[in-house]
């Protein structure tokens, strides 16, 4: 750990003041050659490999990470700063009263006994902040950015819409949907119609992303955490396939899911063991 008497602010004008410097006329050429639309791929990137990081439970990598990813924050503000758009402390400033201004149950005589609570005094305080600001608040599903992954959008189109009392009673009813849904799929696969199987796996998908939210379970998280599982299985498969010197596209189905079944097994005990 970094255990420098500099205080944190000083490291963060710092980061700022080195991020003016790679992009004023005698600094980095490739630092300002960037632009908005440049630089968000990184962003992209960054925020990826934080979320990799704290799968792999790797701290001091995600603390990396997290540098990495506030250096696109402060590329970002500089390059605004630069046309006269705002300045990070315009950043700071905003996410600091909006922080306040939305936890009245925190900073004021507001009240919230559970996560639900606080989400409904979220969204309140946010259509409130609009409608003081002269902004016409929209449909309740504005908010909810097209570009995020569909995952992710699922979610906090299917969150917002629950708090407005669009919702299922519980999870029984969502996995009565879930049956129906599977139901729909094979019907429109008989029915030959590719447009139609594909609306229909989309509805599917939906439906588990509801269930998710009832069983408190991030969905984005979740096939995360299954993609995982899958590359550590059929990386076992691979290799013991080499030791038999046998190539992957030439063993049998049956042979792979013994060794699938084989991979689940050692997982099992590793975690038992640990």
């Amino acid at each position: 750990m970094n255990d420098s008497p500099e205080s944190t602010g000083r490291r963060f004008e710092r980061l700022v003041e080195t991020m003016a410097r790679l992009r004023a006329p005698e600094g980095c050429p490739w630092d300002r050659k960037q632009t908005f639309d440049t630089i968000k791929p990184y962003l992209m990137e960054e925020s990826y490999e934080v979320l990799d990081a704290i799968d792999a439970q790797d701290w001091r990598g995600l603390a990396e990470e997290l540098g990495d990813l506030m250096l696109q924050v402060v590329f970002f503000a500089e390059m605004a700063a630069e046309e006269g758009l705002f300045t990070i402390d315009d950043s700071l400033a905003a996410i600091q009263d909006k922080l306040i201004r939305r936890h009245p149950h925190v900073f004021g005589e507001g009240k919230a006994e559970t996560p639900e609570d606080v989400k409904t005094i979220w969204e309140r305080v946010k259509t409130e902040e609009k409608r003081a600001a002269e902004q016409p608040a929209g449909g309740l599903l504005e908010g909810v950015s097209r570009k995020a992954p569909a995952l992710v959008e699922a979610a906090a189109l299917s969150g917002k819409a629950a708090a407005a009392g669009f919702d299922w009673e519980g999870p029984e009813q969502v996995l009565d949907k879930l049956h129906e849904e599977l139901a729909e799929i094979e019907a429109a696969r008989c029915g030959g119609n590719p447009r139609e199987v594909e609306s229909e796996i989309g509805d599917l998908l939906f439906v588990v992303v509801n269930l998710a939210r009832f069983l408190k379970v991030d969905p984005e998280q979740a096939l995360r955490g299954t993609n995982a599982r899958f590359r550590r299985r059929f990386g076992h498969i691979e290799k013991r396939l080499a030791e038999r010197g046998l190539p992957v596209g030439q063993a049998g189905i049956a042979e792979m899911e013994e060794l699938w079944r084989e991979a689940k097994r050692l997982e099992k005990s590793e975690a038992q063991a640990g």
